[in-house]
């Protein structure tokens, strides 16, 4: 794989990630926090997008289904920090290190 497709596909990752976790939270905000259902209608729109960006991933659905689920630990933990203001722990960082190997091996370790 090229760097630039690796590159390409990380960006892939990381903006599916946002969209669901950006649109889980502002469901979360018009649910649980009784904020406008216009954030719930947003929120809506934003995890249909969520749903179409892993379509462009080079892989299979679950290898790439597997591998997001790497990447959605990392950006939870950040997501906490930074919204929630819940600074991850040493053992966070650990669990988001492994779970980003994780991704590493199943989406660009080499295949014969």
């Amino acid at each position: 794989m090229l760097a630039l497709d690796v590159f390409k596909s990380l960006f892939y990752f990381v903006f599916a990630g946002l969209c669901e976790i950006g649109g889980g939270y502002l469901m979360w905000l018009w649910l649980r926090e009784g904020k406008s259902v216009w954030l719930g209608l947003l929120g809506g729109i934003v995890l249909v997008i969520y749903g179409v960006i892993p379509t462009l991933q080079p892989a299979s659905f679950g290898r790439v289904y597997a591998a997001y689920g790497g990447v959605f630990i990392a950006l939870s933990l950040l997501w906490g920090w930074q919204i929630d203001r819940v600074v991850p722990d040493k053992v966070d960082w650990i669990g988001g290190c492994v779970a980003l190997l994780g991704v590493l091996v199943i989406m660009y370790w080499p295949r014969h």
